[in-house]
């Protein structure tokens, strides 16, 4: 089920495949630049389950002597609503942060937006998801890790001027909206989407947020 077992829960509950997993990536490390990123998390207890299981398997690995990576960078995806609630907890854990937008919003919102019945309720503009988003950044900041964005907010025009005004500097999206998103960035500078975002934080509705947003739009 979509909210059911998934991600990290799955591995989790699966630890014979997982160590397998982790092995491979242990080895794999040394060819490159090792990140490893998890998925779904909701607790602190899950990112140290991880990290014991790791560490049982880079000992393992040691004692067949097989060669494997020892210095690695672990992240975890925000799109559970408790992780973002509770960020400022998770950021000591980890390296990084990596939000995920479309299932952020889908939980957050009580949305599927593959259901054409509530898919208007789909909306990325929320006062909720934007406070959450600022929400992990903080937290982010003030563990000094890195945070970037992933999902249909980073590809949009309108959102990104948002996203920039929250803090966010890492985006990932899809290569055709490239072009369009530098350009759209390159008409302002940081300190007006700075201000734009804290506005916008203040405001209770979507309307009132795609106001402020417009409003800032015609008048630069």
């Amino acid at each position: 089920p979509v909210l059911g077992l998934r991600g990290i829960r799955l591995t989790l509950a699966r630890p014979d495949v997982f160590v397998t997993q982790m092995r491979a990536l242990l080895r794999a490390g040394l060819c490159g630049d090792l990140r490893i990123m998890l998925p779904m998390i909701s607790t602190v207890s899950e990112i140290r389950q991880f990290r014991s299981l790791i560490a049982q398997a880079s000992r393992r690995l040691d004692s067949e002597g097989i060669e494997h990576v020892k210095s690695f960078k672990i992240g975890i995806m925000i799109e559970v609503p408790a992780a973002a609630v509770i960020a400022d907890c998770l950021a000591p854990e980890v390296d990084f942060f990596s939000i995920g937008t479309n299932d952020l919003i889908q939980y957050a919102l009580a949305v599927d937006r593959n259901n054409e019945h509530v898919a208007y309720l789909y909306q990325p503009f929320h006062p909720a998801i934007l406070r959450m988003v600022d929400s992990v950044v903080r937290s982010a900041e003030a563990s000094n890790i890195e945070v970037s964005l992933c999902g249909e907010m980073a590809s949009d025009p309108e959102c990104v001027l948002l996203l920039l005004g929250l803090g966010l500097r890492r985006l990932s999206l899809s290569p055709r909206a490239i072009p369009v998103i530098k350009e759209q960035i390159r008409k302002y500078s940081v300190s007006e989407l700075t201000e734009l975002s804290k506005r916008s934080l203040l405001l209770a509705t979507v309307e009132d947020v795609r106001a402020e947003l417009a409003e800032f739009v015609a008048t630069r």
